[in-house]
């Protein structure tokens, strides 16, 4: 399960892509902004600002951020980014850090691109790091006598979970879009203990956690810490520098 204040912890370096991919959308008046994977709400707040007067649209599949979006002020409705379907009017769909949890995704964005309306703007953004050490460090541990039996249903994203810029340039293109991808290396400078479990304790960690009781998520994250603290060691005013790839693919369905 998704825990919506870990997930927050860091919130203004989550929000950093976001918001560098939304301001690649050109839309000037949608008529419905759809969040596809909405988190806690707190960045589809942003879309209801900058497009007022559109229907805001968002769901995610986790029961606790559902509930979270809501407090936030979010209609938030609790769904399947692989059972969504786009409204007729909808002219703007966003899936920020979403579809990396989704097996055979570029299946999902074809069919958006196709069900879509002319002219609407698909943005995505999806992490590109899931050979860095720290995903390394999670699979190592998974994988280890102490844990590999208890967690051997678990599916962890492996390197192959999200594709280069390039194929998704191509995958959209070839459906007549008009395309714009990128990616960036955000070098984050990560503040107290144990920073960078903390961090993945929020995002990479969640089928684990799913998977084990408190007590057990708490061990696993003591066998994980020292094989973070040795790949992104603290600097000396206790800070950690971690690097952290970013993909990113703003689409426009042909007119």
């Amino acid at each position: 399960m998704w825990d919506p204040q870990a997930y927050l912890n860091y919130g203004e370096l989550r929000a950093r892509p976001f918001r560098e991919l939304v301001a690649r959308i050109g839309a000037a008046r949608p008529r419905r902004v759809v969040d596809a994977g909405c988190g806690p709400g707190t960045l589809t707040t942003e879309l209801m600002r900058r497009w007022p007067e559109a229907t805001v649209e968002a769901f995610d599949n986790s029961p606790d951020m559902v509930a979270a979006a809501r407090e936030n002020g979010v209609n938030a409705e609790l769904r399947d980014v692989t059972e969504w379907t786009p409204q007729p009017d909808t002219d703007v769909v966003v899936s920020n850090a979403v579809l990396q949890w989704v097996p055979g995704h570029e299946q999902v964005l074809r069919r958006w691109v196709t069900e879509l309306p002319p002219g609407a703007w698909l943005a995505m953004q999806v992490p590109g790091n899931m050979d860095a050490p720290s995903h390394r460090a999670v699979r190592e541990v998974a994988a280890s006598e102490r844990w590999a039996e208890r967690l051997r249903s678990v599916r962890l994203r492996d390197t192959d979970a999200v594709h280069q810029p390039l194929d998704y340039a191509d995958l959209v293109a070839d459906l007549g879009c008009a395309v714009d991808a990128w990616e960036t290396t955000y070098v984050q400078r990560l503040t107290g203990d144990d920073a960078v479990l903390e961090w993945v304790t929020g995002t990479a960690l969640r089928p684990i956690a799913a998977a084990l009781d408190a007590d057990e998520f708490d061990a696993f994250r003591r066998d994980l810490a020292p094989l973070l603290d040795d790949a992104y060691p603290p600097r000396p005013d206790g800070t950690t520098w971690f690097p952290f790839r970013r993909i990113f693919v703003v689409a426009r369905t042909p007119a």
